[in-house]
């Protein structure tokens, strides 16, 4: 589950002078609904991977079968283990009788769970829940836009059995049994997540197996990504913009073979937003374990990172701008406009690219 409590969420900075540089507008581009992947491709390494190569400009059009061959021995590949909750559940309202839909959050403390609850005007503190085998959640105070739910029976053995895979907003379908595996990255490893770390979602043992013979070294990391990656961004101006806290996690063994990559002159190789996020946090405070609201929005000047492998993301979303700041947001934008014009398929479910 989820670390430590999280603590008091930080103050927003102050508003500072609009600029035409940093308006939410620049980063949107159209995309038809049909080039949303709805499945994964299978088997998840037969995606394809649009290539970006930083320094010589150009698009490439590769598979990611192929990244132990745009990688070098010495590289160090970075992935996030965390692992995602079977976090929706639907259950009834004791006193209305009615069915009431949860999507859990966050364990603020042992049977303690902060949630998203469809038709939340409708519950009041101590209005109670009850779901198959059982359990029963009784309504606490509201936290913004989340309530307070205190859980009694086998939770665990709820979301074994009833639980339902939280697939994005954009994947307009009910999630099927496959999904259970499909929205699971081959490194997850500790349950606290209500997104899947999407990049991630392209390895497969065989591929693992061939980078490694490539003399590609794999680090894990973890962060439990919460559900603010599918908020849009409000601020008009982006350097007011802010994501959402979520716990994270470096081990020692990680933080070790990351910093000797980088005395030896070797690149970090980022799978994911998310590890993103992980490493430069590391890289500008220290830390190795606790909450992290880093937001990164262009300009930005990377530490942490040399190249990134990553999904393609929504339009004016938090992971776009992390993106655009790591490539240009010009060079990224006309990658998008090349990756719909050849027919890939984008967010969660779907194609790849790598930033070298």
């Amino acid at each position: 589950m989820p670390g430590p409590p999280r603590p008091e969420p930080p103050q927003p900075s102050k508003p500072t002078p609009h600029a035409p540089d940093h308006d939410p507008a620049g980063y949107d581009y159209p995309l038809p609904e049909e080039r949303i992947a709805a499945h994964p491709a299978r088997p998840r390494d037969s995606a394809r991977l649009l290539v970006i190569q930083r320094n010589r400009g150009g698009i490439e059009h590769r598979g990611v079968r192929d990244l132990p061959d745009l990688l070098e021995p010495g590289d160090l590949l970075v992935v996030n283990e965390t692992q995602v909750l079977p976090a929706r559940l639907r259950g009834r309202h004791e006193r209305r009788a009615k069915e009431v839909e949860i999507l859990l959050i966050r364990e603020t403390q042992p049977r303690q769970w902060l949630a998203w609850v469809r038709g939340a005007r409708a519950i009041h503190p101590g209005d109670a829940i009850r779901f198959d085998g059982d359990v029963l959640a009784i309504a606490g105070p509201r936290e913004g836009e989340s309530i307070s739910l205190r859980f009694e029976g086998d939770l665990p053995a709820l979301l074994a059995t009833a639980g339902h895979m939280p697939l994005p907003p954009y994947i307009h379908r009910a999630d099927e049994p496959e999904d259970r595996e499909d929205y699971q990255t081959v490194f997850a490893r500790i349950p606290g997540a209500v997104a899947a770390p999407t990049a991630g979602l392209h390895f497969t043992p065989e591929l693992i197996t061939r980078l490694q013979e490539r003399g590609v070294a794999i680090a894990r990391v973890l962060l439990h990504v919460g559900p603010g990656t599918f908020r849009p961004i409000r601020a008009t101006d982006l350097r007011d913009h802010r994501v959402e806290a979520e716990y994270f996690s470096i081990a020692e063994d990680a933080a070790e073979a990351i910093a000797a990559t980088r005395a030896h002159g070797r690149r970090v190789v980022a799978v994911g937003t998310t590890t993103t996020r992980c490493l430069e946090t590391l890289a500008g405070d220290g830390a190795r374990e606790g909450w992290t609201d880093l937001t990164i929005v262009p300009p930005y000047r990377f530490r942490a990172i040399d190249a990134l492998m990553t999904n393609f993301h929504l339009p004016r979303s938090s992971l776009l701008l992390l993106v655009s700041a790591f490539a240009g947001r010009e060079r990224v934008l006309a990658a998008y406009a090349e990756a719909v014009r050849e027919g890939y398929r984008f967010y969660s479910y779907g194609d790849a690219m790598l930033i070298l």
